[in-house]
């Protein structure tokens, strides 16, 4: 029974992005939304089903941390890049650490400082909301916060990066782009033999998974996919074989190297639906981790000054980042991209570049996730001791 469990839980989170992907192509209101979003909702809602079996808790844990390293190759297979990347790189990570440097600081001083162990919420905050989870628990281990107060902060951080994910894939990324002007240079103008321009993109949005279980498709599917899991050995045999806490820094770093380093041999390049597989893959990922979702847990009547805090840091670090951004003239699709690599970390990068269909963005932020990934604990430490300044 249990394993008749596992395996029709399984086929649900395999399946039902295609039945959302279906519906949405179908429904105009839907498509505006996105199948991210939709699946988003879907996840949450059987989150919060009473008695969730253990296969869904089991498979909530698997699958993001297969769909993800499988997911980035395929989408830099086909990228083009510039000589402008490494200055773009730096101007966005100065931004990002400087933006959550300043709104963390100034959440602390309207919203932390009557909380029990402020200071080290907001370095942890400081290196989550530059890194990721993994910096999170880290510096927790720094710290040694109560387990309550670690618990709370997961919590809800789920909530605010829903409501976050909300503004941008509503309209954030819009108004972004409305402010900024259009980032013609990076998502129109490319080499002519690379399938990187708005008509093709959106063109491949209609014919998306077209073809795909055909002869033709799927000799390519078994290239991308025999591509994709050499570079992640690879990336992992080089990873495990250093200490536990740089495992996932070097194991993305390696992952996005490799990728980028394929999308220059031009048969890896011309392989045209790496991107939609992969796509697909984040579309699994996203349903996966918004089902972890359980608002039962929450306190939300106990910690209204714990969540203020850091949605404070959230949203007014987006602000100032923005703003910043602007200053150095940052195109808004490399400001949006690197901001949801600090905000939720690069497993997110590439389901927020689908939802941009940009897909150049995603080498942008997965170079911002990992200098986050990389300086999150320093920058989480060195925020604790200016807090108790404060």
């Amino acid at each position: 029974m249990a394993l008749f469990t596992l395996i029709t839980t399984l086929l649900f989170f395999l399946l039902s992005p295609a039945l959302v992907v279906y519906i949405c192509n179908r429904n105009a209101i839907l498509k505006k939304i996105g199948p991210i979003m939709v699946l988003y909702a879907v996840g949450i809602i059987i989150g919060n089903i009473p008695m969730m079996p253990k296969a869904v808790l089991t498979l909530q844990e698997l699958l993001p941390n297969i769909m993800v390293p499988l997911a980035i190759p395929m989408m830099l297979f086909g990228c083009s890049f510039s000589r402008k990347e490494w200055s773009l790189q730096l101007r966005v990570v100065v931004s990002g650490f400087l933006s959550v440097a300043i709104a963390v600081g100034a959440g602390y001083v309207l919203f932390g400082k009557g909380l029990n162990e402020g200071t080290e919420i907001g370095g942890i905050i400081s290196g989550m909301y530059t890194g990721g989870t993994i910096n999170a628990a880290a510096l927790q281990t720094i710290f040694q916060t109560s387990g309550s107060t670690y618990t709370l902060i997961n919590s809800y951080d789920i909530i605010i990066s829903f409501a976050y994910f909300i503004f941008l894939f509503s309209f954030g990324i819009r108004l972004f782009r409305r402010i900024y002007g259009e980032p013609v240079e990076r998502v129109l103008v490319v080499e002519e033999e690379n399938d990187n321009t708005e008509r093709d993109i959106i063109l491949a949005e209609k014919r998306k998974y077209n073809g795909m279980f055909t002869r033709e498709g799927l000799k390519e599917m078994a290239k991308i996919f025999l591509c994709t899991i050499v570079i992640v050995a690879i990336s992992g045999g080089t990873a495990i074989a250093l200490p536990e806490e740089w495992f996932m820094v070097v194991f993305i770093l390696m992952i996005t190297t490799l990728g980028v380093a394929a999308s220059f041999i031009r048969p890896i390049r011309e392989l045209k639906r790496s991107y939609d597989i992969g796509m697909y893959l984040i579309y699994i990922f996203s349903l996966a981790i918004a089902s972890m979702a359980d608002f039962s847990k929450l306190d939300l009547n106990a910690g209204l000054s714990q969540i203020a805090f850091m949605s404070f840091a959230v949203f007014v670090s987006l602000t100032i980042h923005a703003i910043v951004c602007r200053l150095l003239r940052v195109d808004a699709d490399s400001m949006v991209i690197s901001s949801v690599a600090f905000i939720n970390s690069p497993p997110f990068v590439p389901m927020a570049a689908g939802v941009m269909r940009n897909r150049n963005a995603v080498v942008t932020g997965l170079g911002a996730g990992i200098v986050g990934y990389a300086l999150g604990n320093h920058f989480g430490v060195l925020m604790e001791k200016i807090l108790e300044l404060l």
